[in-house]
């Protein structure tokens, strides 16, 4: 229970309720708490300000009754101190207007009550043949090669129009119950052998280390001995089942393949990204 009689026993409530303030907003997770915070924050820097000018003025008033620890008047050591409160006083009053203003800004704020579902979308996603060179970097190098090789897909603004153009959002990386998944840096690579594709994704609006999409430092994909891959036929009917929510580009009577397109072809082969 507060203690309003005491101020020895109020001041170490006081100090309790403000460690437990400082502990509990160390990491505030619910921003919705911001706008009552500092509106509570505001009362209580008015409270102190008004505590610090009462026991500078309680100095003042026993000024003439202060003795020094050897025994000597203490009048001018009491009159420091009240200056001294004062001025503290006077700091935190002066720092009030920024306090109001920050109180004013957040309450004109509105925080959704769930953080909104990550959506996942497709960067290139290959099949049959095309997916071939890119089983055999697997094979050779391992799945971070992989998704290297891909990255080079990855056209940043680019990829993420034509995902939600075409309709390749997730709410996670696709994956059949055969699947295997691997991850690299942002990217979640899907890939089956056994069917013959290779699928990457990422997350909407995050973009991968630099040095993984070549832009900086570039570093040449491992030696595969294959045609460079383009975009063919939907799989089978019959694995159509395995590659359910996969999607493809137009087909090569169609017009370039959406998942390597033709601005591409000529970065790739200047950062030596072609198979």
């Amino acid at each position: 229970m507060p203690t309003f009689d005491d101020p020895h026993a109020a001041a170490r409530q006081a100090t309790e309720a403000l460690r437990g303030l400082a502990e509990t907003t160390a990491s505030l997770d619910d921003p919705r708490a911001l706008s009552p915070l500092i509106g509570e924050l505001q009362a209580a820097t008015r409270s102190v300000t008004q505590v610090l000018r009462q026991l500078s003025h309680a100095h003042e008033r026993h000024a003439v009754r202060a003795l020094t620890k050897t025994g000597d008047l203490g009048g001018e050591l009491a009159l420091d101190a009240f200056d001294a409160l004062q001025e503290t006083a006077g700091y935190i009053e002066a720092a009030g207007p920024y306090l109001d203003r920050a109180a004013d800004t957040t309450a004109q704020m509105v925080w959704p009550t769930e953080q909104p579902p990550e959506r996942w979308i497709s960067v290139v996603f290959l099949q049959g043949e095309e997916a071939e060179a890119v089983l055999e970097i697997i094979d050779r190098q391992g799945t971070d090669a992989a998704v290297e090789y891909l990255a080079g897909w990855d056209m940043a603004d680019e990829t993420e129009e034509d995902a939600l153009e075409n309709g390749y959002v997730y709410d996670a990386p696709p994956q059949s119950p055969n699947d295997r998944l691997a991850t690299r840096d942002v990217y979640a690579l899907t890939y089956n052998p056994d069917l013959g594709y290779v699928g990457l994704t990422r997350p909407m609006n995050v973009m991968p280390d630099p040095v993984l999409l070549r832009l900086v430092n570039p570093v040449p994909p491992p030696p595969v001995e294959s045609e460079p891959p383009v975009a063919g036929p939907l799989v089978a009917a019959s694995q159509a089942e395995g590659t359910r929510g996969r999607h493809r580009g137009p087909d090569r009577e169609g017009g370039p393949s959406w998942f390597r397109p033709d601005a591409i072809t000529d970065i790739e082969q200047s950062r030596g990204l072609s198979l």
